[in-house]
Order: structure tokens, then C-alpha cells, then sequence
């Protein structure tokens, strides 16, 4: 399979610089570091191309941050890169993640199997959440599909052709790149998962995430308490339309 791997880095976070490099060493395929889309240069005129409220069912209850409209442009343009390079397949990671070597290799070649058609394949940091079907085991190594499709994308093998399927869907979009992710209602794809998944968690060891640093939030208890139970409500209805694609009852939109 040919198979290229894509560093997604903001250029302004240097303390990453060297985390960027030792992923760079360590990636098991020819890798490139792509420079993400920076919410902070984000115009009105560009978000207004981009977002737009109320786009698919169900209907996301938040309004998008910059920072993360430009981390799903920043997987938009991984997705247009694999597509125009005529690759097989992408492994698209991000920057603050550690690979366990060897045992990243060996998830990997268990990942590659998926890879037909429209396939995404993650690799996640915390467990699988929910039931899962085992779809393919090479010792402690297992290939997964989640009843839900897991939140998350810190590391992916994403096929050419799933990554021109959603480049075509996510010309506009409503919700997080992740959140988008979930909606196999919608893009007709259900992420897999590897597990264990060979990557570990390094944010906090370079600075702290690039896309939820928002400052001391600032909102009251009743603001929080009315967040929690719009994503409680939204989860359960993401339960709900996961269940009934699998079923045949959700038309694809």
C-alpha cells in the first residue's frame, strides 16, 4: 500500500518543534509536517464560507470556537492532500502524541487491513467507550468497530477515498471535525478503532492543547450545569441515530 503520513502542526506553537521532530524520526512511513490552519488568522468572510448553524440532524447544541472550525479545516486540507497525492491511504497525526515503538508498528499493520474503500481507522489515547465488535485480532492487537463512533483525532488511517467522500460532504460544516466524524448517518463511513492503539497523550508535556485553551472560563454554575445537559442530550440522540443506521431505520441525509 502506499502510504504517507501527515504531522499536523501550528507553526506559532515552537514548543513543539521538537516533539514534531522525534514524530518525525519515529513514523513508520515517509512523513510530512503540514501547517494547520490558525483559528487567529481565521477572517468572518472565510468562517462564513465554511460554518453554518443547523446543518444536519441531530442539531449540534454549541457554537463553533475558531480554533476548532480551523482544526477541522486543518484535517479538510490533510484530506485534500492524500486525494491529490494518489496515495492508498493517510496517517494523519497530531502534534502532541508519543508513539510506543514497537508496538505502534504492529497496530498499524493490523489498521491496514481495513483499509478498503471508504475506510477511517483510529488510533485513540483513552479506552473505547460502549460495546464494540471485534472485526480482526493479531495477538493483543485488536481491530474494533464501536456502536458509537468515538470522539477524538489525535491519530488516523483515512483512505483516499473516505477522504474525498468527506471532503465532498464537509464543504460546509456545523460542528467539530470529530463530532462530524460521528455521523456515519451522514458520511455512510463507521470509524474503526485499533487497541490498544500504540500512541500516547504529550500535551501537557509541551504547553497544553492548541484548540481548547480558551482562558479562565468565565461562565456561572447555571451556564455550565445548561451546557452539561445540552451535551448529555445530544450524546443520547447521537446513541439513538448510531443505532438506527446500523439497523437501516436512518436515511443517510
Amino acid at each position: 500500500m502506499k502510504i504517507e503520513g501527515f504531522i499536523v502542526h501550528l507553526k506559532r506553537a515552537t514548543a513543539r518543534r521538537a516533539q514534531v521532530e522525534r514524530l518525525m524520526a519515529d513514523l513508520p512511513v515517509e512523513n510530512h509536517v503540514v501547517d494547520a490552519v490558525d483559528g487567529q488568522d481565521l477572517g468572518d468572510e472565510e468562517i462564513g464560507q465554511r460554518y453554518g448553524k443547523r446543518l444536519h440532524q441531530p442539531v449540534y447544541p454549541f457554537t463553533l470556537k475558531k480554533s476548532e472550525i480551523a482544526c477541522f479545516l486543518s484535517h479538510r486540507k490533510v484530506w485534500r492532500m492524500i486525494v491529490e497525492r494518489g496515495l492508498d491511504a493517510g496517517l494523519i497525526v497530531e502534534d502532541d502524541v508519543a508513539l510506543d515503538m514497537p508496538l505502534f508498528e504492529r497496530c498499524l499493520e493490523l489498521a491496514k487491513r481495513a483499509c478498503t474503500g471508504k475506510a477511517y481507522v483510529q488510533f485513540r489515547i483513552s479506552p473505547v467507550r460502549g460495546s464494540a465488535r471485534e472485526l480482526a485480532r493479531e495477538g493483543d492487537v485488536r481491530l474494533v468497530a464501536p456502536e458509537v463512533s468515538q470522539l477524538g483525532t489525535v491519530a488516523q488511517l483515512v483512505t483516499r477515498e473516505a477522504a474525498e467522500h468527506l471532503l465532498a460532504l464537509s464543504e460546509r460544516f456545523d460542528r467539530p471535525v470529530d463530532v462530524f466524524l460521528q455521523m456515519r448517518w451522514v458520511t455512510g463511513i463507521a470509524p474503526c478503532c485499533v487497541v490498544p492503539s500504540g500512541i500516547s497523550d504529550q500535551s501537557a508535556e509541551i504547553g497544553g492543547s492548541t484548540v481548547n485553551v480558551s482562558g479562565k472560563d468565565k461562565r456561572g454554575p447555571g451556564e455550565r450545569l445548561r451546557r452539561e445537559w445540552k451535551r448529555f442530550v445530544y450524546r443520547g440522540q447521537v446513541r439513538k441515530y448510531s443505532r438506527g443506521w446500523r439497523a437501516g431505520e436512518v436515511q443517510k441525509q
